[in-house]
């Protein structure tokens, strides 16, 4: 596990940091935070750091002075990549920092993106570093990693050059690969418990292959850390799937390419297991896809924004049945597993980030228990499929509608829905607006929306229209003003939108209802026209 030093002197880009990179690197980076650059220091000195994350200016010791003395430090091995954080006119100071080899700068705010390219960015250094160390302690280990480095490489390409192909053939010694060969990309995801190390993973993988008939060529780890064999025959893998019910492989799984002949076709085979494992996740019951299974065209959606706001405004009301059904269109669960994988982790993201992330704005931090489970959905590579990935986001969607309508329960009595009615009461005559009550009240307006209908038992717009009303029919009982007049009084704009309202709440005209309460009063009924 890699460790990560966060030196900001803001309390809330510290915890920000924290948060982001722990949902989109879980169990990745073990993180810790300082207040300063001297408190920093401090803790490097106890425990050294992979990746120090540093905020510029701070007090006691800046960040440049942190990146000195670290770079300074005595020790072995080389000191920890450094990401730099600015704000724009530091920027001109943070170029002192080039000597000592920052590795990044990002300026404030922090966008999460760039701060995943350069944790990622950071990786690759750090990977680049271990190697470098690796051929220095032990030269033929070094030279076997090399060749498997330069394989890793050139399948992380998308589009490789022409001629590479013998190039790494001849270094990873194609020339006594059996053949046909097939290509096996692996993953392993336990559920609960302890997980293995991806070298542990890899030994007992080998382990179990090792009885089988057939020939394993290679067996290492790609630039994402899948466990790649190239072998043959086909049927030594499925094998392997059918050992994986016990505890030891519980939570592998498996893409499967088609099988090749020539040193190119290793690239292209490679490829095929790869997007087979990643549609793997889309069936909870196999552990092994063939890339001939998925290659039918896969169903793309444009994400349905407005769905997912909905979903986000349905949260805290009584509408779960209605929320659930929702779900499954935003996802077209009926179509899974025909659906691109990638549109799904585009909505999972966009679920995330504008109803998840802005729930816990608005209302804070709920039970430890919720968040964990929020922390975990955030990222959907954290499930081994995607029916578990689905399950648990329902839960949490339900848990969260509990939480919210409990809060609003709670707010519905508070001053600040009393200040709104009393407000309308006082000012039914101007042209009011939601907006305009839930800015005097200092509310949210989604969440002053919900609110308002929980402590007045209706929505807005009907609640000042009755209230509107109400005080119209106090002016046509004894007011001898003329209808537009009235209308203008109590905030309609014009005497056909008054009477509209006024028929579709009590019934009858404006007019009708001053005749009859006139002469059921014994009264003149008076002038009713306009």
């Amino acid at each position: 596990m890699r460790s990560i030093l966060i030196a900001d002197d803001e309390k809330n880009i510290r915890f920000g940091l924290r948060t982001m990179i722990e949902r989109e690197f879980p169990d990745f980076y073990r993180i810790r935070t300082a207040v300063h650059g001297e408190d920093a220091l401090a803790q490097y000195r106890s425990e050294r750091a992979d990746v120090v994350i540093t905020d510029i200016r701070m007090p006691v010791m800046d960040g440049i002075e942190l990146i000195k003395r670290l770079t300074e430090e005595p020790g072995s091995g080389p000191p920890p990549v450094f990401i730099i954080l600015s704000g724009y006119d530091d920027f001109a100071y943070a170029k002192a920092a080039i000597e000592y080899q920052v590795k990044d700068y990002l300026l404030k705010p922090i966008r999460r993106e760039e701060l995943f390219e350069s944790l990622r960015k950071s990786e690759r250094t750090l990977l680049a570093q271990a190697e470098l160390a690796e051929r220095a302690a032990v030269g033929d280990s070094y030279r076997e990693q090399l060749r498997i480095t330069r394989l890793r490489e050139w399948f992380a390409q998308d589009d490789p050059r022409e001629g590479d192909a013998e190039e790494i053939a001849a270094a990873v010694g194609f020339g006594q690969f059996a053949r046909p060969f097939t290509v096996a990309v692996l993953s392993y995801k336990p559920e609960g418990g302890e997980s293995m190390s991806k070298e542990e993973f890899k030994l007992l993988v080998e382990k179990k292959l090792l009885p089988m008939q057939g020939a394993l060529e290679l067996a290492f780890h790609d630039l994402e850390n899948k466990l790649v064999l190239i072998g043959s025959p086909v049927e030594r893998f499925r094998e392997l799937c059918g050992q994986t019910g016990g505890v030891e492989l519980d939570g592998l799984r498996m893409g499967v390419s088609g099988e090749g002949e020539r040193p190119v076709e290793l690239h292209r085979c490679y490829k095929q297991a790869a997007e087979a494992l990643r549609y793997s996740f889309l069936y909870s019951n196999r552990r092994m896809l063939r890339y001939e299974d998925i290659k039918a065209e896969r169903r793309m959606y444009k994400v349905p924004d407005e769905d997912i706001r909905r979903l986000g405004n349905m949260l805290g009301t009584d509408r779960e049945r209605e929320a659930l059904e929702l779900l499954k269109q935003i996802f077209h669960t009926e179509d899974i597993p025909d659906v691109d994988i990638g549109y799904l982790k585009l909505v999972g993201k966009r679920i995330n980030e504008q109803v998840l992330d802005e729930v816990f704005r608005v209302y804070g931090e709920e039970s430890i228990e919720v968040l964990k489970l929020y922390r975990k959905v955030g990222n959907m590579d954290n499930f081994r499929s995607f029916h578990d990935y689905y399950r648990c986001l329902e839960h949490l969607l339900l848990s969260v509608n509990e939480y919210v309508r409990g809060i609003r329960s709670a707010y519905s009595e508070h001053a600040e829905m009393k200040a709104a009615v009393k407000y309308i009461e006082e000012n039914y005559f101007k042209p009011l607006n939601m907006a305009v009550v839930s800015n005097y009240v200092g509310l949210n307006y989604s969440y002053f929306s919900e609110a308002f209908k929980a402590h007045t038992g209706e929505s807005f717009v009907p609640y000042l229209k009755k209230v509107r009303i109400g005080k119209g029919k106090e002016l046509l009982r004894g007011d001898d003003r003329k209808l537009h007049e009235i209308g203008s009084a109590v905030g309609f704009e014009n005497s056909k939108q008054f009477s509209r309202v006024f028929k579709e709440l009590e019934g009858v005209s404006p007019q009708e209802y001053r005749i009859k309460v006139r002469s059921d009063a014994g009264l003149d009924p008076g002038s009713v026209s306009e």
